[in-house]
């Protein structure tokens, strides 16, 4: 049975992206080394496949393909993308393949499927929407020191709150932390 994790980079109070031409719009990039992009692969594993709702799924486009010939960049475009979406069109970063008429059925035949564990990055609904159907077996914050103020935060407004267990933390040389808890249930 494969594990759903999901990685989330995120600022102290709690920031996960902001929209395009905010000010701060490369705030991890001063936080990036060698050794921290060594520890986050370690964490990502061996092997993965990817979950990513659309709107991450064509960002992530116009990037990874093109990145170059590194670990993570190969990783990711190694990776299946499982893209959940209504759209089949534009769906040509692959490997791929498209979820999308009933999402919780389908990840729940896909986890008890065997494979790689599932990675899930970036999608605000789509965690909060995994999360509430206790489909998330771990969370990833790869936490950055700051302090952002404005920009979307890793939860739906109207999620409900989950209890997580402390698993392991890791420090970059540049001060990221990378937590890992566990998903135990509703709080």
């Amino acid at each position: 049975m494969r594990k759903i994790r999901i990685f989330e980079h995120i600022s102290l109070d709690g920031v996960i992206e902001h929209d395009e031409g905010y000010t701060y719009g490369a705030w991890t990039t001063p936080y990036r080394s060698a050794e921290g992009m060594a520890m986050l692969l370690n964490t990502y594993g061996a092997g993965f496949d990817l979950l990513l709702g659309r709107n991450t799924y064509d960002s992530w486009t116009k990037f990874w393909p093109n990145a170059g010939d590194f670990p993570m960049a190969n990783a990711i475009n190694a990776a299946t993308k499982h893209v959940v979406t209504h759209r089949s069109e534009g769906l040509d970063w692959g490997p791929v393949k498209r979820l999308g008429v009933n999402i919780i059925e389908e990840l729940n035949e896909l986890k008890s499927a065997d494979g790689p564990d599932l990675v899930l990055s970036g999608s605000i609904s789509l965690t909060s929407l995994l999360l509430e159907a206790g489909l998330v077996d771990e969370v990833i914050f790869i936490v950055y020191p700051v302090l952002l103020g404005k920009g979307k935060r890793i939860l739906a407004e109207e999620f409900e709150a989950r209890k997580l267990s402390y698993v392991s933390s890791q420090t970059t040389p540049t001060g990221v932390m990378i937590n890992t808890y566990k998903c135990v249930g509703a709080l």
